[in-house]
C-alpha cells in the first residue's frame, strides 16, 4: 500500500513537472528567456508561484530546464529524420533541413536556443545541446566516408563545420531585429552549400 502511494505521488510530481514544462516552452515560444520568468509560468500552468520552488530550487535552473526540455524535443525531431534518410547525403539532407526549417518556423525559440543571451547554467545546456547535433552530423559523415560516398575528411571537423554554418546563416533570418526571410530559399541555399562542403555527390 505504501508503495503503491509513493508511485502515484511521483506519477503525480512528474506529471506537474511536466505541465510547469510545457508552459515554459509555450512562454519560450513566445517571447525567449525574457518571458518565462516564475510568475509568468506559474500563471500559465495555473499553479502558485511557490509550487515550482518544489521542482527548481532556482530561476536559473529552471530556465535550464527549459532550455534542456526545448532542445530535446528538436533534437528528437531531428534525429528521427535522420533515421528515416537513407544514404548518406539523404540523411544529413534531412539534419540540415529540418533543423533549419523548424528554427524559421518558430524563430523566438530557435533565437533562445542559438543565441539569446542567458546565464551560465543555460549556456551549459547549450554546449550539450549543439554537441549532439556535432555527435549526429559527425556519425552521418563518418559513414558517408566508409560508404565511399563522401571524401576522405575528419568526421568530427566537418561536423562541427556543418553545424556552425548552418547556426550562423539562421542568425540573420532569425533575430529579433531583423527581417524575416521566406524560408524556402534559406534552407534550400544552407542545405546545398553544406553538402558541397563536405564533398555529397564526390566520386572518387
Amino acid at each position: 500500500m505504501v508503495y503503491r502511494q509513493t508511485a502515484r505521488t511521483e506519477a503525480t510530481r512528474a506529471a506537474h513537472r511536466e505541465r510547469l514544462l510545457e508552459a515554459a516552452r509555450s512562454l519560450l515560444a513566445e517571447g525567449g528567456y525574457a518571458a518565462a520568468g516564475v510568475a509568468a509560468l506559474a500563471a500559465r500552468a495555473g499553479v502558485s508561484t511557490g509550487s515550482v520552488y518544489q521542482h527548481f530550487r532556482s530561476k536559473q535552473e529552471l530556465l535550464a530546464a527549459v532550455f534542456r526540455h526545448t532542445a530535446g524535443h528538436e533534437l528528437a525531431a531531428v534525429r528521427e529524420a535522420v533515421r528515416a534518410g537513407s544514404g548518406t547525403e539523404a540523411r544529413l539532407g534531412a539534419l540540415i533541413e529540418v533543423f533549419s526549417s523548424r528554427a524559421l518556423k518558430s524563430p523566438t525559440t530557435a533565437w533562445a536556443l542559438l543565441a539569446e543571451r542567458v546565464d551560465p547554467l543555460v549556456e551549459a545546456e547549450r554546449r550539450t545541446y549543439r554537441s549532439g547535433y556535432h555527435a549526429l552530423a559527425g556519425e552521418i559523415v563518418a559513414a558517408g566516408i566508409a560508404a565511399g560516398e563522401l571524401p576522405a575528411q575528419d568526421p568530427d571537423l566537418s561536423a562541427a563545420a556543418v553545424i556552425g554554418a548552418i547556426s550562423e546563416a539562421l542568425l540573420g533570418p532569425l533575430s529579433p531585429v531583423g527581417e524575416r526571410s521566406e524560408a524556402g530559399p534559406v534552407v534550400a541555399g544552407i542545405t546545398a552549400f553544406c553538402l558541397r562542403a563536405v564533398g555529397a555527390g564526390h566520386r572518387p
